[in-house]
């Protein structure tokens, strides 16, 4: 009986072994106030580290509505879509959550890699800890976003309770998104520098900050297929929330089944890799 045969009988693991993808998912779960200690940890660090603090994570999407809607604004004309100032805070606001899960999603292992070499414990509590980051760091900021949509000519309404499901919703999908480019950095670590150009064309592509309908007014198979986006479709659903604009009620069923899928698939590519992570240089 060789050495292998001998610690199978004792039940004896390899270290950093990958368990099956239900117990993985369990000791995950288990791992769930680790993952928002750390979350909470990390907002509070990079708040001291900042004078402005927490001003700095409002202030941020704030500059970034005015600058890049003046500029769109000025170069779209007559297509600017109506109550363009709420329609751009709207916009950014959101896609800030998103593009911010991407991008420190993608370093969550690459930029814990002591821990990850050091410690027993699911890896997927590193990317999960990071949307619950970006989804604290989001709670304020929608409360800054719903008084400049009220200062901007909104009007408050029950419906806008509809954005905490919206918020759920698009959670889940930048979990998946984070699980994927936190595997694809460990194996790829020059993706890194890309990530801050691809969420640049990422946002001036997906309806931040132009109205689809109004750009592609002559090219209406265009516009079927941004029905079919799922970042359009958060904003898209958001400004119909927010600003009764009207948008496609399927909107929300796509956007589950974007959820749903993203974040299984996002699940599965990300544990498959579990016995290689901290182990690749």
């Amino acid at each position: 009986m060789n050495a292998a045969e001998v610690a199978a009988q004792y039940g004896l693991q390899k270290v950093g072994a990958r368990p099956g993808l239900w117990t993985y998912l369990k000791q995950t779960w288990a791992r769930r106030d680790f993952a928002y200690t750390l979350a909470k940890s990390k907002i509070q660090a990079r708040n001291q580290a900042n004078r402005l603090g927490i001003v700095w994570e409002i202030l941020k999407p704030t500059l970034n509505a005015l600058m890049y809607g003046a500029v769109f604004g000025i170069l779209q004309g007559g297509n600017r879509p109506s109550n363009y100032p709420a329609y751009v805070v709207i916009g950014v606001f959101l896609f800030e959550f998103f593009s911010e899960a991407m991008s420190h999603g993608a370093r969550s292992i690459t930029g814990n890699r002591s821990l990850v070499q050091s410690l027993n414990f699911p890896r997927m509590t590193l990317p999960f800890s990071t949307v619950i980051q970006q989804l604290l760091t989001l709670a304020p900021m929608l409360v800054v976003m719903g008084i400049y949509v009220l200062i901007l000519g909104g009007k408050p309404q029950w419906g806008w309770l509809l954005m905490i499901p919206l918020v759920a919703l698009f959670t889940l999908f930048n979990m998946g998104i984070a699980l994927i480019f936190a595997r694809l950095t460990v194996h790829l670590a020059d993706l890194t520098q890309l990530i801050p150009l691809l969420t640049r064309v990422m946002m001036y592509t997906s309806g931040v900050l132009f109205s689809v309908e109004k750009i592609f007014a002559a090219h209406p198979w265009v516009v079927e297929v941004y029905n079919f986006h799922p970042i359009y479709q958060t904003l898209e659903i958001a400004r119909g929330i927010m600003l009764d604009h009207h948008y496609d009620q399927m909107h929300w069923l796509y956007l589950s089944i974007w959820s749903v899928v993203i974040l299984i698939a996002g699940t599965v590519f990300f544990w498959q890799a579990e016995e290689r992570y901290g182990r690749e240089h």
